[in-house]
């Protein structure tokens, strides 16, 4: 795993997550728990839980950074 873990993410502070070829920009809204925060899309202003885009797995390629 390279980057940040999620736990070490900051509330108000972007970051781009990479995860099975998939690429997400987005904003941390809320710390719901340890593992877990409610984050805003950059690009669409959709609203999701970091649980959402890991709930499969973490991929070979798995890896969060501030942007």
């Amino acid at each position: 795993m390279k980057g940040l873990s999620i736990n070490a993410m900051r509330v108000g502070w972007r970051y781009k997550l990479i995860n099975y070829g998939e690429v997400y920009e987005f904003e941390t809204l809320k710390r719901i728990n340890d593992e877990n925060f409610l984050l805003k899309d950059l690009y669409t202003l959709e609203q999701y839980e970091i649980h959402d885009l890991v709930r499969f797995g973490r991929g070979d390629d798995f890896e969060i950074r501030e942007i």
